[in-house]
């Protein structure tokens, strides 16, 4: 994999990632591990893909702590922000990547619950590690930032409305972040191409991705938005920033029609 960020460039600092043993999260956290970060795999369920990712890092000589929490759970969140303590003692960057909400059996309400109340959560306890210079990514689609004024597809609605409630919910703490001297990011990406919510959305609206692929003329894969959500954790822009992740047009001229 080759890396977006200077070799060396993040050597002494700790970076977070939730949801981050497989996908677009495991590949931001080789690719912040690789500028030489030491980083943190967070998971809810797959130990044994967290800690494969460990041992991949360590080998290349790196330093990895692969962390279990049920980010909707604030006393899971607390342990996970412990055990960041006590390895690293700090945090650097926080990557905001978990996300879902077309599972099965998870409840009417999880989307919101997992999409929006434990951003906060994670956010909340993670800043009590962080210090001046630090950033905080969010990591969304353009289906849910722009779902304010672009419909999306039926059967991703729910999800993408939960995450622009989630989006709404941390921007309100901005304020927060800069007196600490806290840097906030949004990264947008269209469908991610080789995600798990793609492969749920395909199941249920089979044809969908290669639709949405169609319309766009090029969906991103796992590797190519990972690069971007790691690059937009140590470029230089103001305190409250959105990066947009590819073509945007549909959604920024969407007329209705």
């Amino acid at each position: 994999m080759n890396t977006p960020l200077q070799p060396g460039s993040l050597a002494g600092k700790t970076a977070l990632v939730t949801g981050s043993s497989r996908g677009s999260g495991a590949d931001t956290v080789k690719y912040v591990a690789a500028a030489g970060a030491n980083v943190v795999i967070n998971y809810r369920a797959k130990a044994p893909r967290a800690e494969k990712l460990v041992a991949e890092i360590e080998a290349a000589g790196g330093h990895a702590l692969a962390v279990g929490a049920d980010l909707t759970d604030a006393d899971s969140v607390a342990a996970l922000m412990d055990a960041v303590r006590e390895r690293f003692g700090t945090l650097d960057i926080l990557v905001l990547n978990a996300s879902g909400g077309m599972e099965s059996g998870m409840g009417d309400d999880y989307a919101l619950r997992l999409n929006r109340d434990a951003q906060v959560t994670v956010l909340t306890h993670g800043v009590e590690l962080m210090g001046e210079g630090g950033r905080v990514v969010f990591v969304t689609s353009h289906q849910a930032h722009f779902i304010d004024t672009v419909p999306t597809m039926p059967e991703y609605e729910a999800v993408a409305k939960s995450k622009r409630a989630g989006e709404d919910a941390l921007r309100a703490l901005i304020p927060s972040l800069e007196e600490k001297g806290i840097g906030f990011t949004v990264v947008s990406g269209d469908m991610i191409e080789g995600t798990i919510t793609a492969t749920l959305l395909e199941r249920a609206a089979p044809g969908a991705i290669d639709a949405r692929k169609e319309a766009a003329g090029k969906l991103y894969n796992v590797s190519e938005f990972a690069a971007e959500v790691a690059q937009a954790a140590v470029d230089p822009v103001p305190a409250d920033h959105t990066r947009l992740v590819g073509d945007v047009s549909y959604f920024t001229d969407y007329s209705g029609e």
